[in-house]
């Protein structure tokens, strides 16, 4: 049979999603992959730019996260999932890729080896802190003299 692999793609772990909605949709994946895994589908999950030049050759993102696609690497084609990330959703997209029932686009760029990434800790990722620069509303700065 064909084979064909879904890419999974979220957004990073430093996000107005909680640890609990990460974990909702990495259940909701696991539970794809149980259904299907007579169907030998290969499953790839990342957050949003870990693995950018697979997202880049994928196309995926432009619609924001998570973003799913199916790829089969030796017909050279990706069928995107459009619908919402539901178990329901996401298993109607599926029953369309079996079926043959989706066109696939042509991948216009070769996909990449993965690169190593470093697994998630199951922990909510914590925002840079940002530089406080309040103090420089104090300095009076000269007029700039033009010269014509």
């Amino acid at each position: 049979g064909t084979q064909w692999y879904q890419a999974r793609v979220r957004e990073a772990v430093v996000s107005t999603q909680s640890t609990g909605g990460r974990n909702e949709y990495l259940e909701t994946v696991k539970a794809m992959g149980d259904k299907y895994k007579k169907r030998k589908f290969g499953w790839v999950w990342s957050f949003a730019g870990e693995q950018d030049k697979l997202e880049e050759s994928l196309e995926l993102g432009g619609a924001g996260y998570p973003a799913l696609a199916a790829v089969n690497v030796k017909k050279n084609a990706v069928l995107h999932h459009r619908g919402g990330f539901s178990k329901d959703s996401i298993n109607e997209f599926l029953q369309y890729v079996i079926a043959g029932r989706i066109a696939p686009s042509v991948l216009r760029k070769e996909v990449p080896k993965l690169r190593k990434a470093t697994p998630w800790d199951g922990q909510d990722g914590q925002l840079p802190v940002e530089e406080d620069y309040s103090d420089l509303d104090d300095i009076e700065l000269e007029p700039l003299k033009t010269e014509l």
